[in-house]
């Protein structure tokens, strides 16, 4: 059998890729090395923050807004319930890049956006601590996505809408051509088309065609504080990015009494994806605790931690588009911890690009050849 449309990696962006290519009435398969949703990939862990006063750029507003209409849209066709209202509070300098990009793109777009003082802020949110040189920018609108369901649902209205999902299969190599063909341990597959949402194995995949492109896997972890429910309870308290002179930190309220979860955004450490993840340790924890003492001082005690993947590229920004000299292949990657939120819309951009060889999301900001200019 030739597919109309492969798919290697179905998770975030594959899952919701394939739902639509499948809706749209293409022959779709799609293949994956686990069982998605797993805990090998970026999208583990419970939630994932969603924001439109975007501090990465107001070039991706009017994606993530897509986004959220798409999450929105799950909801309500899946009946299950993926999204929290937490809001979401960037904290930091004023004069911080990221927190200027989070006022600028608000402003540009006509985003609810309310900005108090460290003294306001702390009123508001008696369990936070900020710097009296900090500024609170709050969204109300933003919030939480719960980071499995999501990827649960699309799987289910997937396959209700005729995809082909074959689970603990891993893609060897890909060979290009009018036909593509992708060699997994057991079988060749073929298809017209071609879709690469592999994570962290992004890399190693396209090298088998012999074409490099700069995603590095990135090993990184995250953890939970015991929290006293009336400070920190989702009712009461938002999620949350900091952005401080050295380092990124970002996390949740406790959700459904999980506690105050934390992680870290920028730092890590290159690895192989083949490996496996040394587990998450003391060492781990030592910048989290910290963090989470001078910030949220009416803490619990540590209750665990967990690793992660990223997939970085050097700019952090993601990569959409169709491989040079290949129009039948099309690679989504370097989503660089920040692509969760879209995933919803980079399933529909990806479904765009493939039946009509282009996008009506501007995704010249995710090109492949600001790499080579």
């Amino acid at each position: 059998m030739i597919y109309d449309v492969i798919i290697v990696g179905a998770g975030s962006m594959g899952m919701a890729t394939g739902y639509y290519l499948a809706k749209a009435g293409k022959n779709v398969l799609m293949i994956d090395a686990f069982n998605p949703p797993h805990e090998e990939g970026s999208h583990h862990g419970e939630t994932r923050i969603i924001r439109f006063a975007y501090g990465e750029g107001a070039g991706y507003v009017p994606f993530v807004k897509r986004a959220g209409e798409l999450w929105r849209e799950l909801e309500s066709i899946s009946n299950e319930s993926l999204f929290l209202q937490t809001g979401v509070v960037n904290v930091g300098e004023p004069s911080h890049s990221f927190i200027k990009n989070v006022t600028a793109s608000a402003e540009l777009y006509d985003l609810a956006l309310e900005q108090y003082s460290a003294n306001t802020a702390m009123k508001k949110w008696p369990g936070l601590f900020v710097p009296e040189n900090f500024v609170a920018c709050f969204e109300p609108t933003a919030g939480v996505l719960r980071v499995e369901a999501c990827i649960r649902a699309y799987k289910k209205l997937a396959m209700e809408a005729g995809a082909t999902l074959h689970r603990n299969e891993k893609v060897q190599s890909i060979q290009a051509g009018s036909i593509v063909k992708v060699q997994t341990e057991n079988n060749i597959y073929e298809a017209k088309q071609l879709i690469v949402t592999a994570g962290a194995w992004i890399t190693e995949l396209l090298q088998t065609m012999d074409i490099a492109i700069p995603v590095t896997p990135t090993r990184k972890t995250f953890a939970w504080f015991e929290a006293d429910e009336q400070l920190y309870g989702e009712d009461v308290f938002p999620a949350y990015c900091f952005e401080l002179a050295d380092s990124t930190y970002y996390g949740f309220p406790s959700i459904d009494g999980a506690g105050l979860k934390l992680g870290r955004h920028d730092g890590g450490v290159a690895i192989s994806p083949n490996n496996l993840l040394r587990p998450f340790n003391e060492q781990d924890s030592i910048d989290l605790v910290n963090f989470i003492q001078q910030f949220m001082p009416q803490h619990g005690a540590l209750k665990y931690g967990k690793t992660c993947k990223y997939s970085m590229t050097p700019d952090e920004d993601f990569i959409i588009d169709f491989l040079p000299e290949h129009p039948n292949i099309i690679v989504a990657a370097g989503f660089s911890g920040h692509g969760f939120k879209f995933s919803s819309a980079v399933g529909e951009v990806l479904t765009e690009l493939t039946l009509n060889g282009e996008s009506k999301q501007d995704l010249s900001l995710f090109r492949l050849n600001r790499f080579t200019k």
